[in-house]
């Protein structure tokens, strides 16, 4: 059997547009498929979008589409970021496919077969930002409504009919597993949690939803849909060829997948729930997870919900691919959080990128093209500083083997700059442009020692900086990387006998202008999504007020045609008069004696003549018309919302 490599991202939810966390878990794959490609191997990368659920239905709801076009709507734009920054994927799936839906039917269908499933009913707190079912381990304050464990939202009570899958049957054969398989989470701590969660006690899981329509039908009870963690994780099947006799052999080849990347938010579903999914079918398991850490902006972590997301396609509009690509590799350490500035960008272009290679690349072209030295030959006759280069290289590409195998990209990639940080200091250490006053042989041993080094950091880096590194192979003058060829073994016993053809090109990374503090905050905004421009604490969110209040009078406020004049009762916290500029959207028998949700401890402010004590709340509709912001049933003024 051919050697192969089989890797995926997460599927990443079709509510937003994608961003920085997105790219980062997709890069991150990428890098590795093309890392065991240099060794030669057949490599499928899988992608794609999880487009079921009820958080799903909801959002596509709130902009009056049906949720099939909703979902549409944003195929493109993640195709274009990942073809952008140069994402080899060869599938991108999607649960909306017929394929996948066939394959998770037949899954369950299996599952049925062998007892695996059985209905009841689900009773108990749930998240639907997370699509997640919260257990009473996970919360502690049981008279309280919990928060979810994952994202920290207030969960809701839910009641309702559900097939389950039989999990608890599965906690010895999972724990089994772990012990037999130390190594199967990298960072190997993200295992331990693991273990310490399966071992408090695995409860049956809900893999159906009657009270939602949007999803995948359930085999033989169409009142359910599949719940979205039976349905989204089955994508890494169903993509090569599960439940299609005619794929089989497909399938066969391709999995188990050699390595799975996730967020550390995920791990649970992909460690616990995932590894019990596939026992229950007989298939083996992934032979590793790589659970990375968050991107932070400021302190806390980058979220569609949190509004703070950057936006990679200004990131590339900005800077290019390749440096953003690198600086995600080498500068994210995936075993910790790690916060993400602009200012620390452009300084890791400038200072690694542009001065460390860039800068030894160019010094040597404008040298060697300047004394016709252009062709470099085989069969140069190293003396030890060269030779001592040759050794350092050997022993950096073994110590980049040994971290790339646990997928630690930040340590692997740091070898390498020491190898580059090293042919800079032998460069200037030998004064190639005094030596070729005197001693013409040693100017072109200094020059063709440079350009192996070169080629060798060519290689060694084209995973992360493709676009890059061929264009240093094209200055060299010699071939790009070749998928299917083993370019790996060629660096593990590099003679140093290539010959090159130097071609002077543009520089390979033009230095960036560093940014002011000022300039520097301007552009971390321009490459930020943001869908709240100032995120607040808990503690500051508590400062504010908002109580329910009953309009008992509504008064035109003379010389203005937007304001009126709002006599509020709020109970206990007493009389208010609030200004609101609502004319044009309400009439006065709209308000009056109805109940509205006021920000209470709002500084007053005189309007028009009047002191406004307050303010009243709205939303607006897609149509521009503003709605009241009220509460479901009648409740006491003054009542405070929580």
């Amino acid at each position: 059997m051919s050697k192969k490599f089989y890797v995926t991202t997460p599927i990443y939810y079709v509510n937003a547009q994608p961003h920085l966390g997105s790219l980062y878990s997709t890069v991150l794959a990428d890098v590795a498929a093309r890392w065991h490609a240099l060794h030669g191997e057949k490599t499928f990368l899988l992608t794609g979008t999880d487009e079921h659920g009820q958080k799903i239905a909801q959002a596509a709801a709130a902009v009056q589409q049906a949720p099939k076009d909703f979902v549409d709507s944003f195929i493109a734009s993640f195709k274009r970021v990942w073809d952008l920054y140069e994402i080899n994927y060869q599938y991108f799936v999607r649960t909306t496919d017929q394929a996948h839906v066939n394959a998770v039917q037949a899954w369950i269908i299996a599952l049925q077969k062998k007892g695996d499933i059985y209905k009841s009913k689900y009773q108990g707190y749930y998240c639907t930002p997370c699509e997640t079912f919260v257990t009473e381990k996970d919360f502690q304050e049981l008279s309280s409504i919990p928060t979810c464990p994952t994202c920290g939202r207030i969960t809701h009570y839910l009641e309702e009919e559900s097939y389950f899958f039989k999990l608890s049957a599965y906690q010895e054969k999972l724990l089994d597993f772990y012990k037999n398989n130390p190594d199967f989470i990298t960072p190997t701590e993200r295992i331990h949690e693991v273990i310490s969660f399966v071992k408090s006690g695995l409860k049956d899981l809900s893999i159906s939803r009657t009270t939602i329509s949007w999803g995948i039908p359930f085999p033989g009870d169409d009142r359910h849909v599949c719940y979205v963690w039976a349905d989204a994780l089955n994508n890494y099947l169903s993509a090569i060829g599960y439940g299609n006799p005619e794929r089989k052999k497909e399938f066969d080849f391709w999995w188990p997948a050699d390595l799975q990347v996730l967020g550390k938010d995920i791990v649970r579903f992909h460690a616990v729930y995932w590894p019990a999914f596939l026992m229950a079918v007989d298939l083996p398991m992934p032979k590793k997870l790589l659970v990375h850490g968050w991107i932070k902006i400021g302190e806390q972590k980058m979220s569609k919900s949190l509004g703070n997301v950057v936006d990679p396609i200004k990131l590339y509009d900005t800077y290019g691919a390749d440096v953003i690509r690198y600086y995600l590799v080498r500068h994210l350490a995936i075993t910790q959080d790690a916060p993400f500035t602009i200012e620390d960008l452009e300084h890791r272009i400038n200072a690694d990128l542009a001065d460390d290679l860039g800068n030894l690349l160019n010094r040597m072209m404008v040298l060697a093209h300047a004394q016709q030295c252009t062709t470099i030959s085989s069969g140069q006759v190293w003396l030890s500083d060269e030779i001592e280069l040759q050794k350092l290289f050997e022993d950096i590409v073994r110590d980049v083997q040994a971290d790339m195998k646990n997928y630690f990209f930040h340590r692997a990639y740091a070898h390498v700059w020491k190898f580059i940080k090293a042919v800079n200091g032998y460069f200037h250490g030998q004064e190639p442009w005094k030596v070729v006053k005197s001693d013409r042989a040693a100017f072109e041993r200094i020059i063709a020692a440079t350009a192996q080094s070169l080629y060798l950091i060519s290689r060694i880096l084209w995973p992360v900086m493709p676009k890059k590194m061929n264009d240093l192979s094209s200055a060299l003058g010699v071939e790009q990387v070749v998928l299917g060829q083993d370019h790996l073994s060629e660096l593990c016993s590099y003679k140093w006998d290539r010959t090159f053809i130097l071609q002077q090109r543009t520089p390979l990374f033009p230095k960036i202008v560093p940014a002011t503090t000022d300039a520097s905050s301007v552009k971390q905004e321009k490459v930020m999504n943001n869908i709240q421009a100032h995120v607040i604490t808990i503690d500051e969110f508590t400062k504010i007020e908002l109580l329910v209040g009953t309009i008992t009078h509504v008064a035109l406020v003379p010389k203005s045609d937007k304001l009126y004049a709002l006599t509020v009762d709020l109970g206990v916290h007493g009389i208010r008069q609030v200004c609101s500029g609502v004319r044009q959207h309400f009439a006065p028998e709209d308000l009056l004696h109805k109940q509205g949700v006021f920000v209470a401890n709002l500084q007053p402010r005189t309007m028009m003549g009047l002191t406004s004590q307050g303010m009243m709340l709205f939303a607006e509709n897609p149509q521009g018309k503003l709605e009241m912001v009220t509460v479901a049933g009648a409740v006491a003024p003054g009542t405070r919302l929580r």
